[in-house]
C-alpha cells in the first residue's frame, strides 16, 4: 500500500526483509518522477503500487548504484517510457542514461547535491519548494539502528565505503531548508528534517 508522506510523496515500500524494508519514493506532480528503482525482483511489485495509485511514471532519477537502488532499471525503463537521470561515475550493466548529473545541477524539481562516503558518487536530491529531500543513503532513519523514530543516523560502517566522509558531507546539505527528509532504510524524518539534521552535523561540543 503507497504511503503518502508530504502531498504528492509517497513511500511505495516493495519488500520486507530481516526486519527491514526495500522501497522507492514517487513525486507525483505534473512530471510523476520516481527516485530509484527498488531490486531487480522488486519490478513487479513496484509496477502493482503504481497501478494502486493509477500513476506512470515518466522520470527515474537514481541516487547511487546500489542493486537496491538500480536492480530494477531495465525492467522499468521497458515496462515505462522513462526519462532516466543517473550520476556521474554510476555506471548501469545494460542502460545508458538519457542525463547525467553531478553537485548542483538541477534534476527536474530537485537540486543535486553531492553526498559522498556511503559511495563515492552518491547523491542526495532537495526539491525546496515542496520542503523535501532524498536523502538516498546518505543517512538511515534512527529507527534502523535501534533508535526512536524521527531523526537520523549515518549508515554502518560496513554498508560505507568511507564512513568519515559520509560524516563530513552531511554538511554539504545544511544550505538547504526542507521539512521532510526522505530515507531508503529506517523510517524517513517527517518534521523538522533539516533542523534535526544540523543538530546531528553541528552536534554540542563538535570539534572546530
Amino acid at each position: 500500500m503507497p504511503t503518502e508522506i508530504a502531498t504528492d510523496v509517497y513511500d511505495l515500500t516493495l519488500a520486507e526483509a530481516n526486519g527491514g524494508r526495500y522501497r522507492t519514493f514517487l513525486f507525483d506532480g505534473d512530471t510523476p518522477t520516481l527516485v530509484d528503482t527498488g531490486l531487480e525482483d522488486t519490478a513487479d511489485a513496484l509496477a502493482d503500487r503504481l497501478a494502486e495509485l493509477d500513476v506512470e511514471p515518466e522520470r527515474l532519477v537514481v541516487t547511487h548504484g546500489d542493486p537496491d537502488h538500480i536492480g530494477a532499471i531495465q525492467a522499468l525503463t521497458e515496462r515505462y517510457d522513462l526519462e532516466t537521470w543517473i550520476p556521474d561515475g554510476v555506471e548501469v550493466d545494460g542502460h545508458d542514461p538519457d542525463y547525467r548529473f553531478g553537485d548542483g545541477d538541477a534534476v527536474g524539481q530537485f537540486t543535486a547535491v553531492h553526498t559522498p562516503g556511503h559511495t563515492p558518487n552518491h547523491h542526495s536530491l532537495v526539491d525546496e519548494d515542496s520542503g523535501v529531500a532524498v536523502m538516498g543513503d546518505a543517512v538511515f532513519g534512527a529507527d534502523a539502528r535501534g533508535l526512536p523514530e524521527g531523526h537520523f543516523v549515518l549508515p554502518p560502517a560496513f554498508f560505507s565505503a568511507d564512513l568519515q566522509q559520509a560524516d563530513d558531507s552531511l554538511g554539504n546539505l545544511l544550505g538547504y531548508d526542507f521539512d521532510v527528509g526522505l530515507v531508503y532504510h529506517g523510517e524517513s524524518v517527517t518534521g523538522d528534517a533539516s533542523e534535526k539534521l544540523e543538530r546531528f552535523v553541528n552536534f554540542a561540543g563538535k570539534p572546530a
